[in-house]
Parts: C-alpha cells; structure tokens; sequence
C-alpha cells in the first residue's frame, strides 16, 4: 500500500508542514511518486518516520534523529544503563499516553523499545510504563471508556519487553514465574523476565490462569532457584499453596504483587515490594 502525505501525517499525529520540512531538509520523503508526481509513502518509509517521531519526542535533535531514524532497531544490550531522570520520565509518559490515546501501536512500541534500549527494564518499567498504565487504569474506571487504549498500550510494552534478547547459555534456572489461579494480569512477570534477561539470568514464565497442582508439578521438574508468584488481589493469592511449595522444594519462595496485602505468610516466604527488589532477590540466591 502507499499513503497520501496527509494520511501519513494524520498516522503520526504531526503537521502536514513538518512532513514536508523532513522531507526537504533531511531526505526523510516518499519512495514513490504516481504518473502525475504526487507524492506517495510506503510502508518502509512510514517506519522511518515512525522513528522519527519517537526520537524527536525524546528530545533529540531532528538533524541526529534523521540519521538514527534510517538505521534498524537494535535489540537493548545487557547490563546496566543510565537511569532515567525525573523530568524525562514525565516526558516519556507524556509521549507514551499521547500515543496510546491515538491507538498508535507502533509508535508506542517504538518509544516502549527506545526507554528500553536507553535505561534498561527495572528504570522504565519503574518510572514510566506502570505510571502511564496506572493513568490509564484509572481513565478506565472513572470513565468507563478507553478500555481498548489501555489493552494496546499493555500489549505495545509487552512487545518490547520481549525484544529482550535471552540468555542462551546453559545453567540453572534462576527463577520460575507464574501467575496465581485464575489470576489474568501477567504483564509484571514479563517486566521480571526481561529484567533477569538482562542480568543473563535463565527464567521460565508459566503465565496467567496457573492451577495450583499445574505450579507444584512444574517446580518439582524445573527445580528453580526463586519461585515467584504473583497476585493482585487477596482471594487470588489465597489460592496458591505456599506452605506445599516451600516443603516440597529446595527453592526460595517469593510472593509479589498487591493482593499478598494482609494474607498470613510462612515465615520463610520473601516479598521484594518492587521489581528492583525482586531482581536483587534473585540475583542474591543465584550468586
């Protein structure tokens, strides 16, 4: 397919007069011009644009972001990185809500990956994705609407907390995360799984909905270090068999999430209250 510059304009949420701007000053124009010299975008050449707008939005310049913008997304590298600064992570929530609001996947992808790439999961998630989703939550229920906004920007950090590449080295599995029964919100333990990732951590996510005798029968064959579980209300939580896990396996049990709030606890399970306490717990276990 190909699109109009007003249509490419309209899908990036910029001035038909910047498009033009990029195109003259930076080269960043269609690849395609009809019999009677209209201009016309592809696909390639909207991501490219795409990008652009991420940087831009960013705060770098638009001579550099034309450069960056041509080049492939890389996947983040391991370790640590610079942290994010308040007054940039309020910039990047902006960008993030800004673009959800228009149900703008990609570009919520793409500022998703850049915060990645840039300062590393536990910053980002910390600082920027559960802010704009705790924002959008609330928009949800005060509202009753934007239920589909909120869905595709949690299924946009999905994607680029995925993007993480993970270690391929073989050794012990660091940690075993799963979801409480009939507990349908998994996003935390995609945002720990990627965390451990860049620590070169092997993990294993069982995902939502787990049943109680499915976690005990997956920690007796995978042996895990740290076995997480997490719940984010109390009638979920009650449901997992800690006091079982914890006899039955030589692994450290952690429990995470909101609904442990006022659940009795054996004494010997952790609950790190934040996903940096839940890396250096299991990043204590494991070295």
């Amino acid at each position: 397919m190909t699109y109009t510059p007003r249509a490419v304009a309209g899908m990036l949420g910029i001035a038909p007069t910047t498009l033009r701007t990029w195109d003259q000053r930076y080269g960043l124009g269609p690849s395609v011009r009809t019999d009677g010299g209209h201009r016309r975008y592809e696909d390639a050449d909207v991501e490219v644009l795409r990008r652009m707008v991420v940087l831009t939005s960013q705060g770098v310049s638009a001579a550099a972001a034309a450069v960056l913008a041509r080049q492939e997304p890389v996947a983040p590298p391991r370790g640590p990185r610079t942290p994010i600064s308040p007054a940039d992570a309020l910039v990047a929530q902006r960008s993030l809500l800004t673009a959800a609001k228009r149900l703008d996947e990609p570009l919520m992808s793409d500022l998703a990956a850049k915060l990645l790439y840039d300062h590393g999961v536990i910053s980002a998630w910390e600082h920027v994705f559960v802010p704009a989703l705790v924002e959008l939550g609330e928009m949800v229920v005060g509202s009753g609407q934007g239920v589909e906004i909120e869905h595709l920007a949690s299924g946009s950090v999905l994607h680029a907390l995925r993007g993480i590449p993970r270690t391929s080295s073989p050794g012990v599995l660091a940690a075993l995360l799963s979801c409480a029964p009939d507990e349908q919100h998994w996003l935390a333990l995609e945002a720990l799984g990627a965390a451990l990732s860049e620590e070169g951590c092997m993990w294993a996510n069982l995902g939502a909905r787990v049943p109680a005798e499915a976690l005990c029968d997956a920690v007796d064959r995978l042996r895990p270090t740290v076995v997480l579980v997490w719940a984010h209300r109390p009638d979920l939580a009650l449901r997992v068999p800690l006091d079982e896990l914890g006899t039955r396996s030589g692994a450290v049990i952690a429990v995470a999430g909101s609904g442990w709030e006022g659940v009795p606890l054996p004494s010997l399970v952790r609950w790190p209250r934040s996903l940096s306490e839940a890396i250096e717990l299991v990043l204590e276990r494991v070295r």
